[in-house]
């Protein structure tokens, strides 16, 4: 089977990201010698969460994950992914049969897709009956100090502000997603790490090397003015200080899971009658099947 061809209107998204920029970015963050804590803390939690559902995995994909991480930590447990990239036209029709997997894993990758409600659609029709999405995403109040912090010095030394951090999804954007992409028993779950630095210029460092600098396509093409980013970084550390002297930022994890639609999965409960967490969810699901 071909893979599923994309209908016209799909192709219409807005392109908030520079995706040719971002596969730069990445490349050079490799080179830098990459700054990858946070993918790795992600990739350990991915496993353990996968490791939760009681049913083996014949034919998964890696989504976009940057590097090799998460499918090093899942082949301790026997389970192989295929790497599949999104394109930098990211409208364009992944490599994927319809009904051809049944699980599909993404890690910090999809909070730089244009077309997300598009790809995650994709990805459903790619499931076989009863397959699993297992994703994570930057998002929420990531980043949020420099982004305040960015906006106050701009505003104060160029009489402007330009954006500097990507806007993120957050937990009910998650959820109304997947149930967009037409994923049944959509969970969403959330998680925050707060990462200390010595100064504001160390954290742009990481961001370098995690390959997670601006790649909006409405970013300011010149590079910032050092009186602005001067100030920037006294901004931060007047705002966001611990008492030790170290800077803190803020990384929120967005964590979505869902089901492709098969008739024998338990019928959902009416809204807001009961509240699950994402393992709960991941063990009543995925427990069904030896």
């Amino acid at each position: 089977m071909s893979p599923e061809k994309v209908s016209p209107e799909k192709s219409k998204a807005p392109v908030l990201f520079d995706r040719v920029l971002l596969k730069a970015r990445q490349e050079r963050a490799v080179r830098l010698g990459a700054a990858a804590f946070l993918l790795d803390h992600v990739a350990s939690d991915a496993a353990e969460r996968l490791a939760a559902v009681n049913r083996s995995f014949a034919s998964g994909i890696d989504l976009a994950t940057p590097g090799d991480v998460l499918r090093v930590a899942l082949e301790k447990q026997g389970v192989s992914l295929r790497p599949v990239e999104v394109t930098a036209d990211d409208s364009a029709a992944l490599p994927l049969a319809p009904g051809s997997i049944d699980l599909a894993m993404s890690l910090l990758a999809l909070q730089f897709v244009n077309d997300l409600p598009g790809v995650l659609t994709q990805v459903r029709r790619a499931l076989k009956p009863d397959g699993l999405l297992l994703a994570a995403m930057v998002g929420g109040d990531t980043l949020t100090e420099l982004r305040q912090a960015f906006a106050a010095a701009e505003a104060e030394v160029e009489g402007g502000a330009s954006p500097h951090v990507s806007p993120f999804a957050d937990l009910r954007d998650a959820g109304g997603l997947l149930q967009r992409a037409g994923f049944a028993l959509p969970v969403t779950d959330f998680e925050r790490l707060t990462v200390r630095y010595d100064n504001a210029f160390a954290l742009m460092q990481d961001l370098r090397r995690m390959g997670a600098t601006n790649v909006l396509a409405e970013r300011r093409r010149m590079p910032s003015r050092r009186a602005t980013l001067l100030r920037m970084a006294q901004i931060y550390s007047e705002r966001f200080t611990d008492p030790d002297g170290r800077i803190r930022a803020t990384f929120d994890i967005v964590w979505l899971l869902g089901w492709a639609p098969d008739a024998s999965q338990p019928k959902p409960l009416r809204p807001g009658s009961a509240k699950f967490s994402l393992e709960d969810a991941v063990k009543k699901a995925g427990g069904k099947k030896g």
